[in-house]
């Protein structure tokens, strides 16, 4: 999918995010990695990491999976807060199931490339 042929930009992210949603619930740190650009930028607060190459997103995820382990399902809120014809900036809060349950924000920015859509800024958030 290029930018062109793109579509309107809430079905794009819900589509991406659809994409990203199966990923992780697979702990497919593989397809995980191919949804994130590179390089991209992750904000935690007091941190910027940088990534600067697949295996890294790989390998971060691939060490996370645990604080996920119980959830089966995931359902999310997303809105668009703004787009343009490279770019899509998307709100979305996560709510797991499992035995922790709970919820999670991020905003992400989508770029759009010659591969489709991928995350090239991922921002925690207060939910």
């Amino acid at each position: 999918m290029t930018t062109e042929s793109a579509g309107a930009p809430v079905t794009v992210a819900q589509e991406f995010f659809d994409r990203y949603r199966q990923a992780l619930l697979d702990r497919d740190e593989a397809a995980v990695a191919d949804l994130y650009a590179v390089p991209a930028l992750i904000l935690f607060p007091g941190q910027s990491l940088p990534v600067t190459g697949r295996a890294q997103t790989e390998r971060f995820f691939g060490s996370s999976w645990s604080q996920y382990e119980g959830v089966t399902d995931m359902t999310s809120d997303l809105r668009v807060a703004a787009a343009t014809a490279h770019s899509i900036w998307a709100d979305v809060t996560w709510h797991h199931d499992g035995p922790r349950g709970g919820s999670e924000r991020f905003v992400y920015q989508l770029v759009g490339t010659d591969d489709g859509w991928r995350i090239a800024v991922l921002t925690p958030m207060d939910v």
